[in-house]
């Protein structure tokens, strides 16, 4: 028997929900409802109680303490038909507390108290381990703009003499964002840019993982940051050693996400060097290793900086000279999402385009691309990507002579439209 067969008494169940209450509260109006589902009510814009329709006075939510006990003794009384008794709930994080402790790390900061500021950041990673409400309630109330500012400020003073601190500020500033502009400004200045690559060129994996997802999220949000981040000594190196020697999933996406700003940057001098770069410290090879088998996110990222690295001549030669650059894009094709579709064809084409020789062209037809780009134009493609697939299979229909690429039990006549035109 399960509890939808049990009679669950009315007034354990919540008003608005029905289900039975884990974390019951009490608003001004007396009514009590499931704190999940009051805070979405309230969080959606309603300003009244859900049972009653009073205007809410004050949206304080009390625990109800009697009553949660209550349930929970119903639950273990009704234990031997497989109901749970519910936990006791956590209080959680009030606006006024996150204020203070932030008052309390400010103040330990000016100190230079590193012990006492390692024991306030503790409490802030214990109220965030406790429920996804504290770490909205600290996020909304400005606990990385203040730890933005403590980071910077030790940063600046010495990093050898405060890295245990700055380590810790690290792990939870990942979940801190977004941050305001006052804290984008504090991690973007110089002293937090050069905490950045130390800890990327460091030894301490949680800290390296911590650094690179901090960063993403920073240069993904202003250009001027990732302009001083390029001028920051062993930035990229720093970052090609995090791709070239994984740490997860999550850190490789914020430094393949890292370098996409950096190498699309506006000023085409620079982005050429820049690109250049990464190229000469093996990039292109590490993306096509991740490209073969890794998951969606990952690879379509890999697709984008491997684009973007193809505007470069370097880039371009480096890619064609590996064996694995054309089969790969071929076959990612219609494989991983619309997306990366857009992105294999976009390579492609900056590969065959421009100052193309005749070897390039056969080597994609030889591996499917003519077949490919045709069944594309069949399912259909955005405007700007049918451009370079109507280009490119023009291209190809000039050497198919040449090369026995297209399988003759193919039967292409269901093709809809003309695409030799």
């Amino acid at each position: 028997m399960d509890m939808e067969e049990i009679a669950v008494p009315t007034h354990f169940r919540c008003p608005i929900s029905l289900d039975l209450m884990k974390d019951p509260v009490t608003l001004s109006t007396g009514m009590t409802y499931d704190r999940s589902s009051i805070e979405k009510w309230i969080e959606t814009g309603n300003r009244t109680c859900p049972a009653t329709n009073q205007e809410l006075k004050s949206f304080d939510q009390i625990p109800n303490h009697v009553l949660r006990r209550m349930i929970q003794d119903w639950c273990v009384e009704n234990r031997s038909y497989g109901i749970e008794r519910i936990p006791t709930p956590r209080i959680p994080v009030t606006k006024y507390e996150v204020s203070r402790i932030c008052e309390r790390i400010a103040a330990a900061a000016r100190r230079g108290d590193d012990r006492k500021c390692g024991e306030l950041v503790g409490k802030i990673k214990a109220w965030g381990k406790e429920s996804e409400r504290n770490k909205k309630c600290m996020v909304e109330n400005g606990i990385g703009c203040c730890l933005s500012a403590v980071f910077e400020s030790f940063a600046s003073i010495s990093l050898e003499e405060h890295g245990e601190i700055l380590s810790e500020i690290l792990s939870v500033l990942p979940w801190m964002f977004p941050v305001s502009e006052e804290g984008q400004s504090k991690l973007g200045s110089a002293g937090s840019l050069r905490g950045f690559v130390s800890f990327l060129e460091g030894k301490d994996l949680s800290a390296r993982k911590n650094a690179v997802l901090v960063l993403g999220k920073l240069l993904s949000l202003d250009q001027k940051h990732v302009d001083d981040f390029v001028e920051s000594e062993g930035a990229i190196e720093a970052l090609v050693r995090i791709i070239r020697e994984p740490i997860c999933p999550a850190a490789t996406k914020a430094a393949l996400t890292s370098v996409f700003f950096m190498i699309s940057s506006p000023s085409a001098a620079a982005s050429d060097e820049i690109r250049s770069r990464f190229v000469e410290l093996g990039l292109v090879s590490l993306l096509l290793e991740i490209i073969v088998d890794a998951e969606r996110g990952l690879c379509e990222r890999a697709l984008a900086v491997l684009e973007g690295l193809c505007d470069c001549k370097q880039g371009k030669d480096k890619a064609l000279e590996n064996a694995l650059t054309m089969p790969l894009l071929v076959k990612k094709i219609l494989r991983i999402s619309e997306l990366g579709t857009e992105f294999s064809i976009a390579i492609i084409w900056k590969l065959c385009r421009i100052e193309t020789e005749e070897s390039i062209l056969i080597e994609a037809l030889q591996v499917g691309a003519f077949q490919k780009l045709l069944v594309l134009l069949q399912v259909g493609c955005g405007d700007g990507i049918k451009e370079k697939v109507t280009d490119l299979l023009k291209l190809f229909n000039l050497h198919t002579s040449k090369v026995d690429c297209v399988d003759s039990s193919m039967d292409f006549k269901y093709l809809k439209r003309p695409f030799l035109g």
